[in-house]
């Protein structure tokens, strides 16, 4: 696992550039860094040495002849196949490395190789004989790939701290990309909060050659529903294909652990683990002191397989690592300390840490899951006369809670309008996912006059960032239609997102067994009455898990591994945003209307706030975000924000 950046730029000496593009990244890879140009091109590479911890694993690495070069970010957990087979067709290798496989494929295939790769990658392929760059991005976008298009110049990079160190870039907050983060929490889609840097899409490949810059996919996710598997047939192939996915992913030459959080998604790899009979294994609980904290079912895990069980429990203000965290993530999210913390407390046993990352997208294990459940089939049976009418109703009892001004009851008024969205499967999962946006009157709560002055809001709409990935899978049942989008949007955009940063932050790789390529297409093609049964979550994993795990594991409800946002204003982050977000400040950055965060932070502290500190914990970011990326004022201590 490491951290890649280039440039295309012609007639420049960017050599001293790239040095210090690496080094905003070094967190990303320690052991070693690489610089590499050829003509227009410089590639640049900072390594965190998994497999092949030798020297002779340095990047970029080359085919025979070195026409061809690479500088990878990732794991390929089946290149010690794809490796035999490229043998017997005559490649030579010189490395141990899975990244040298990348370079033999494309001589032998062309960009027509992708699909072949199950693994997690973001990688940069330079052909010299074409004067040709290829950039590709990971199935399900595990690793992160961003780039900058100017003038013919192309900067890219892991991360978006270093792209913007170059001087072709202009420094400016991207407003679409903030008012879908303000909706949804993270930002969907290819655009990031830097106007003009973009992501390369998961399961998407570009090529840039002769001064064009060409995206393409290749590989669609599929719902392929099976209907004449039986249960016994599901669970049996569910735990075959789990097994296999943990034991592609403990390939490393250095120790792997598990964030272990005693639900059901991370003791099962910890099962899967001590089944494949591996010797030692290192696992990790951490909790913040709330009554959440999950500590007695980890220890249950790591007592029953006899686990090297570590536990950290922190006590400490949040705001506190505000400026590190939001500088690793690049975005003001609210997700990030537990992570964070937990990379840091990890970093000195092991170098690769196993998470369960995906069980819940692909067996129907969150909470919102058992929301859509049981009306899964009302969308398609909703004429569009009742539609319209329960819109008016969802608008009128919008305007009279909005009206009343009583925040309490703001939770119960989103979901009475979520009931209402019945027939429109989209709408009715977007406002459980907390977007606002369908209500244009509280544009004016959020945002200044003179900002919607500014701005034709309509062109920011959350819901055309969902438009295609819902419209693709119509004909699904509902449930099978917001697994699917959860697995392009929240998934990637969020979760990955966050996981990637947090651990890289600490030069610790996370992987994902449930996002193994073989399970994940196994996931999508079970029945949503097989996942949720009585409207009880992760039905089929429960069931397929009864023989290997405890009772209490298998019953257990589902928590998320997070801060609450009523306890946390309550201890700091009250007061931290009375300093921060001033009249004077929100008034001279002109977005935001300062009456309603005023209202807010005012408003007696109550449980049923938690979009509201939400809300405050975003903007609040958001300040920092600006000062540390746009206004390049790089500060450790929240103080210095005041």
């Amino acid at each position: 696992m490491c951290g890649i950046a280039g440039i295309f730029e012609r007639d420049t000496d960017n050599t001293q550039l790239m040095s210090e593009m690496l080094a905003t990244i070094e967190h990303r890879g320690p052991d070693d860094q690489s610089i590499y140009t050829y003509r227009d091109f410089t590639l640049g590479h900072r390594r965190l040495s998994i497999i092949d911890i030798s020297a002779c694993g340095n990047q970029p690495i080359f085919n025979e002849d070195k026409s061809i070069c690479v500088i990878f970010n990732g794991e390929i957990y089946n290149y010690e196949e794809i490796r035999e087979e490229l043998k017997s067709k005559g490649h030579v290798f010189y490395t141990a490395t899975d990244t040298e496989v990348l370079v033999h494929l494309y001589e032998e295939y062309g960009t027509g190789f992708f699909n072949k790769l199950n693994g997690i990658f973001a990688f940069a392929l330079l052909d010299q004989k074409n004067n040709r760059l290829v950039l590709a991005r990971d199935h399900f976008g595990v690793k992160p790939l961003h780039y900058f298009l100017k003038d013919g110049v192309l900067v890219f990079g892991s991360e978006q701290k270093s792209i913007i160190l170059h001087p072709k870039y202009e420094r400016k907050l991207n407003l679409k990309a903030l008012h879908i983060h303000l909706n949804l929490r993270y930002t969907q889609g290819n655009e990031t909060l830097f106007e003009g840097i973009k992501r390369i899409p998961p399961a998407h490949f570009a090529v840039f050659e002769n001064g064009l810059f060409t995206v393409k996919r290749y590989w669609q996710l599929a719902v392929n529903i099976d209907r004449s598997i039986t249960e016994d047939e599901a669970k049996e192939k569910m735990n075959e294909l789990i097994k296999q996915a943990v034991k592609r992913q403990l390939v490393s030459d250095v120790p792997v652990g598990v964030y272990l959080s005693g639900g059901l998604d991370s003791s099962t790899i910890v099962q899967k683990m001590h089944e494949l009979g591996v010797p030692e294994i290192n696992t990790f609980t951490l909790g913040f002191n709330e009554p959440t904290d999950e500590f007695p079912d980890a220890q249950q895990i790591a007592d029953h397989f006899h686990t090297h069980h570590h536990t950290l429990s922190l006590s400490m203000n949040p705001m506190q690592q505000m400026p590190k965290v939001i500088w690793h993530a690049e975005e003001p999210k609210i997700n990030l300390l537990q992570g964070f913390n937990m990379s840091a407390f990890v970093h000195p046993t092991v170098k690769v840490i196993l998470g369960g990352l995906g069980g819940d997208e692909l067996f129907a294990g969150y909470d919102i899951h058992k929301f859509i459940y049981p009306f899964k089939n009302w969308h398609h049976h909703t004429p569009p006369w009742l539609q319209r009418m329960l819109r008016w109703k969802s608008d009128f009892i919008f305007r009279i809670q909005n009206h009343s001004k009583s925040l309490r009851y703001d939770e119960y008024r989103r979901g009475v309008q979520m009931l209402l969205s019945i027939g429109n499967v989209e709408r009715f999962y977007l406002i459980l996912r907390n977007t606002w946006d369908f209500d244009n009157p509280f544009y004016k709560n959020i945002y200044s006059e003179s900002f919607l002055k500014r701005q034709e809001m309509e062109q920011f709409k959350v819901h055309k960032e969902f438009d295609k990935i819902f419209e693709s899978v119509q004909h699904q049942n509902g449930l099978d239609q917001v697994l699917y989008a959860e697995f392009q949007s929240k998934m990637v955009n969020d979760y990955l997102l966050t996981d990637d940063r947090m651990s890289m932050a600490h030069s610790v790789e996370e992987r994902v067994p449930f996002l193994d390529r073989d399970l994940v297409d196994f996931g999508f093609t079970l029945p949503v009455e097989m996942k949720i049964k009585n409207n009880q979550t992760k039905n089929l994993f429960r069931e397929a898990m009864k023989p290997y795990l405890p009772p209490k594991i298998i019953t257990k409800k589902k928590w998320g591994f997070t801060v609450n946002p009523y306890l946390q204003f309550k201890k700091d982050l009250k007061d931290t945003a009375e300093k921060i977000l001033t009249k004077e400040y929100i008034e001279k950055q002109g977005i935001f209307n300062y009456a309603y965060i005023r209202y807010i932070l005012d408003y007696p502290a109550h449980p049923k706030l938690r979009w509201h500190y939400n809300f405050i914990w975003i903007i609040l970011g958001l300040a920092i975000w600006e000062q540390e990326f746009i206004h390049k004022r790089v500060e450790d201590n929240i103080e210095a924000y005041y």
